[in-house]
């Protein structure tokens, strides 16, 4: 007995001994956890843990500012342009129609700057993409002098306008109206201040004259070109409107009119030995309306408006006089095939006829011309 009760406390002691141990190692275990980054004795550690914190929080950031400069482009390209906008001056209002008997001169125009500023980027990257391969120092050469300046805007302005009709569908294309209405101004100004420095005027005439020449074929080349309707809203429709918005300038509008007379003359002769069963021929055909249409259009909206213009020249006004009178002579031989031909040139001769009647200084010109207009 005595023997068996020595021994429990040698027992509890050792119990008191192992619970002191654990509650130790316990202590000293939360302690590490508490900082585990913690290392002191090596610094080139914490400091490369540091540096990457930082390298983290920072490359968050730098996405976090992308993401926000992304919504707000994308913010600002819906305002302005919205998936379902068209031009915002109505640029394509009374496309196919005759005009109201208002017209304005568009001498008040004004620019969007921020349209403007789009179109020109537009220009400009079209041009890096087809000169890339060009002399970088002989474009620098051409921009040295203003006048060399405009003439550059103004290539560039109706290289980007015939290209945009000729890769871009207007009927499918939201951004057309924008793009071209935005060239058709540029073009314009480009002018105006070419003209008020009465310099080059023989280069700025070949680069209207090939414009015109431009247009006109890609309006007569457009018809039914995919096998669509679109609703008859064609594509030669939105290219003869363009014509028409250019031709409100008077050194544009009268060379305009003189290319499609002639060109009238030209379809008409071709018509003239066409097979009406040829698969070509619908397209001459409605190519031929459409021209007279274009034709009408010029002289109703802007005849009165050139004859106020100081730089109106009275000869070349006689010039695509006497050439719509060709044109409509070239259109008798085929009055048996379909009379609608002349039908339609004599309206467009009776509107000229009565706009000049109306306005003394147009009646300037042989009296033999006059005598037919009037008569």
């Amino acid at each position: 007995m005595s023997v068996g009760n020595g021994a429990e406390p040698a027992s509890s002691g050792q119990d008191e001994q192992t619970v002191k141990l654990a509650l130790a190692i316990s202590l000293l275990r939360s302690k590490i956890l508490q900082k585990p980054l913690s290392f002191p004795n090596n610094p080139s550690t914490s400091d490369a843990l540091r540096w990457k914190r930082k390298a983290k929080e920072r490359k968050q950031e730098l996405l976090r500012l992308r993401e926000d400069l992304k919504q707000t482009q994308d913010i600002s390209q819906c305002d302005l342009f919205p998936q379902t906008a068209v031009c915002k001056c109505y640029f394509f209002d009374n496309l196919g129609k005759l005009s109201p008997k208002t017209v304005t001169d568009g001498s008040n125009r004004r620019f969007n700057d921020v349209l403007r500023r789009r179109f020109l980027r537009q220009v400009r990257f079209k041009e890096r993409k087809r000169k890339s391969g060009g002399s970088v120092q002989q474009q620098r050469l051409l921009s040295d002098l203003s006048n060399e300046d405009e003439l550059e805007q103004l290539r560039a302005s109706v290289d980007f306008l015939v290209e945009l009709c000729d890769t871009v569908s207007p009927v499918e294309e939201v951004n057309f109206a924008n793009l071209s209405h935005q060239a058709v101004d540029f073009i314009l100004a480009s002018l105006s201040s070419l003209f008020s420095m009465s310099k080059n005027m023989d280069v700025i005439e070949g680069i209207i004259s090939s414009l015109i020449t431009r247009l006109v074929r890609r309006m007569c080349s457009s018809f039914q070109e995919n096998g669509s309707n679109h609703n008859n809203m064609d594509p030669q429709f939105y290219v003869q409107h363009l014509i028409r918005k250019i031709g409100n300038v008077a050194f544009i509008g009268q060379r305009a009119l003189l290319s499609i007379s002639e060109r009238i003359s030209a379809l008409a002769e071709s018509l003239l030995f066409t097979d009406p069963f040829d698969v070509a021929f619908p397209r001459m055909h409605q190519c031929m309306f459409t021209m007279i249409q274009l034709i009408e259009f010029l002289i109703s909206d802007y005849l009165s408006i050139w004859s106020k213009d100081q730089g109106f020249d009275e000869m070349l006004f006689e010039e695509w006089v006497t050439s719509i009178f060709h044109a409509r002579k070239a259109l008798e031989l085929l009055e048996s095939r379909n009379g609608l031909y002349v039908l339609y040139m004599d309206r467009v001769t009776g509107e000229l006829g009565k706009q000049v009647g109306q306005v003394p200084s147009l009646q300037k010109m042989k009296p033999d011309i006059l005598d037919k207009l009037l008569c």
